[in-house]
């Protein structure tokens, strides 16, 4: 079909522009784009490792510094449920360049922080540029790349969102074992300035702007109910690591937390099912109405669970039960990261070949069964038999990702794109909370340590297992519901003037 000039960007040719210049330049959005979400991901999982040397360096006791990775994810929670909104009423290139300007901004406070107080503003700050990057990436490749061309893209951002989460604590070691934790902040900070620029450059705009009205009220809302909920389950999962006397504040702090965010979050609800009769909505609800989308969100809720749940329970349980070190424990978890960073590009041509059955069903299955593996840990089973069993959990998670992600999004219409975007960012920070408060709460309560112990057993380890499992093996049939989004007649990506699916 010929290229056309309309007043978006889309899948053809820019005004001014041939189908192949207006491919290259979609391209070089993209890779950007991919390139800004692995290095925002990897400063996320950075400060877990610097934990107990920022204890040591600034005098802070471990609850005080856990607030630098709790306050990160909170402010993630909250602002991701806006960016629906703010992708429809303002340009692709000057989001991108607030969300890299605030990224780039606390990295630089982060550098020449002089204490806790100001290392917590940057750390917000941070989490402020990376909770807009994310759905921007899946709404700009939604807007640009055709529907058959779709699963190729999506699979290559699915290794960037397993790898840089796996090489975040390695590297993190790396640094801390010749170098201040200030160098945390000024490794990230040449790439965050390169990006910035070269956005600056070459990012242009993508889709058609939705002038509208902020509502207040839903902004209010959505700040207790995602930062109550998240931050609740967040407590839940840190009393599960603290002796039973501390435990039991953290638990009372959790069910207030909780209670706050379900109370808010109810009443959001209702606020976006009013507001979306006029198209007025913060977080427009109508994506669940497109049901290859709703059973999408189901499923990939449940594998962030064991996602999330994995990546801090099997660190915990090499170092507390097997005896091994922080870094083993990393070494551990990232083969299964990058095997399924490797394999996640084939499973996008995969699914934009055959669709996405032959891919969730034995993804389902291989993730309940290597749940099932795990949960049959004990104190002597081999670090190679873990690290094995884990590439299992790793494998059934990319076969479940990219064909659920790029069916579900592609299942929307271009108004809810970034609504349902928006979406996909909200669920898996909440479920990812869920998650690890879940395997984490299970541990402790079935450890059998006794109250003063604040470390995972053998025992708490396979019923945490046992339970992610018994969830994930309820799951299944949910898979066999999925059914291949039509690619549809016109719409976003669809007027076929050039490919834009290779990022590269």
């Amino acid at each position: 079909m010929p290229a056309t000039a309309p007043t978006s960007t889309g899948a053809s040719a820019l005004p001014g522009l041939d189908a192949a210049a207006t491919a290259a330049r979609d391209r070089t959005v993209i890779g950007l784009l991919i390139g800004s979400v692995f290095v925002v991901i990897l400063n996320e999982t950075l400060m877990g490792v610097a934990i107990p040397v920022l204890i040591e360096s600034l005098g802070i006791t471990a609850s005080l510094a856990q607030w630098l990775t709790t306050a990160f994810m909170l402010t993630l929670a909250v602002i991701i449920p806006i960016t629906g909104f703010l992708l429809q009423r303002f340009s692709t290139r000057s989001m991108y360049l607030l969300a890299m300007s605030l990224f780039t901004a606390g990295t630089v406070l982060g550098a020449i922080a002089p204490g806790f107080e100001a290392l917590l503003i940057a750390r917000i700050v941070q989490a402020s540029g990376t909770a807009i990057i994310f759905p921007m990436l899946f709404t700009t490749v939604f807007a640009l790349v055709a529907p058959e061309r779709r699963g190729r893209v999506v699979g290559t951002i699915s290794t960037v969102i397993a790898v840089a989460p796996a090489l975040g604590p390695s590297l993190s070691g790396l640094i801390l074992s010749f170098a201040d934790w200030r160098w945390l902040f000024i490794t990230m900070l040449p790439i965050a300035v390169a990006a910035l620029v070269i956005g600056a450059v070459r990012m242009v705009n993508v889709g058609e702007l939705r002038p509208g009205r902020l509502d207040v009220l839903s902004v209010l809302l959505s700040i207790p109910g995602f930062g109550g909920l998240v931050f609740g389950l967040a407590e839940f999962g840190e009393a599960g690591r603290q002796p039973a006397e501390q435990a039991a504040s953290t638990t009372a702090t959790a069910g207030i937390a909780l209670a706050i965010g379900l109370g808010s979050l109810a009443l959001f609800v209702w606020r976006q099912l009013v507001l979306q009769r006029t198209d007025g909505a913060l977080l427009d609800l109508r994506t669940f109405a497109e049901r290859q989308f709703a059973i999408s969100i189901a499923i990939v809720t449940v594998a962030s669970m064991a996602l999330f749940g994995a990546i801090i329970l099997i660190p915990l349980f090499v170092q507390d039960v097997i005896g091994a070190s922080a870094l083993v424990s990393g070494l551990v978890i990232l083969p299964g990261a990058l095997l399924q960073g490797l394999i996640a590009p084939w499973i996008g041509r995969r699914y934009d070949a055959v669709g996405p059955m032959s891919l969730v069903i034995p993804g389902s299955i291989l993730l309940a069964g290597s749940l099932w593996g795990l949960a049959l840990f004990t104190a002597t089973t081999p670090l190679w038999l873990i690290a094995f069993v884990n590439i299992g959990v790793s494998l059934g998670l990319a076969l479940l990702f990219t064909p659920l992600l790029t069916n579900g999004l592609s299942a929307l219409s271009p108004q809810l794109n970034s609504h349902g975007s928006a979406i996909v960012g909200t669920v898996q920070q909440v479920a990812g909370a869920a998650g690890i408060a879940l395997f984490i709460s299970v541990a402790a309560a079935f450890g059998g340590g006794g109250a003063e112990v604040a470390s995972v057993t053998a025992d708490g380890v396979r019923a945490a297992f046992t339970v992610g499992a018994i969830i994930a093996t309820f799951a299944i049939p949910a898979v066999f519901f999925v059914r291949r989004t039509p690619v549809p007649a016109g719409g976003p990506g669809a007027h076929g003037g050039h490919d834009a699916s290779d990022p590269a």
